[in-house]
């Protein structure tokens, strides 16, 4: 495929784009069945493993905006998903996950073992190591 690109072959962001267009891809179609986004995932599991989180720590966590978080955390909200509630400090909304968050959880979870299997076949352990901490020099 390197030779259909030309010179685009030498552009980094074209590639990552790619990379994230295939990732996006097999997600979507292993998480259809599930009716959750990777963000609603991603808030689930950070709700989970840190009860009472702030909605505001969670979006800072993520680095989504505040608009999105909020739009994520309703529609998970309407779903039965997760409870919004007062923090220790009352300025600040706590999420927790309810029964049936959780179970939907588990379920994203087990699909995430299988979606992670799928991705880090390409690669050795070593080489996944050194590509997360790559990628982490680009969002951090």
């Amino acid at each position: 495929m390197a030779d259909d690109l030309g010179s685009l072959d030498a552009i980094l962001g074209l590639h990552l784009r790619l990379a994230h267009g295939a990732v996006q891809r097999h997600f979507g179609e292993h998480f259809a069945p599930i009716g959750l986004t990777q963000k609603q995932v991603s808030v689930l599991w950070l709700a989970d493993e840190q009860p009472g989180i702030a909605q505001t720590d969670l979006a800072r966590r993520l680095q989504m905006d505040r608009a999105t978080t909020m739009a994520i955390v309703h529609a998970l909200e309407k779903q039965g998903l997760l409870t919004r509630g007062r923090a220790a400090d009352a300025r600040r909304v706590a999420l927790s996950l309810t029964p049936a968050g959780r179970e939907s959880l588990a379920g994203a979870r087990t699909a995430i073992v299988a979606h992670e299997a799928w991705l880090r076949a390409r690669f050795t352990v070593k080489e996944a190591e050194t590509l997360i901490g790559l990628l982490r020099r680009i969002h951090d």
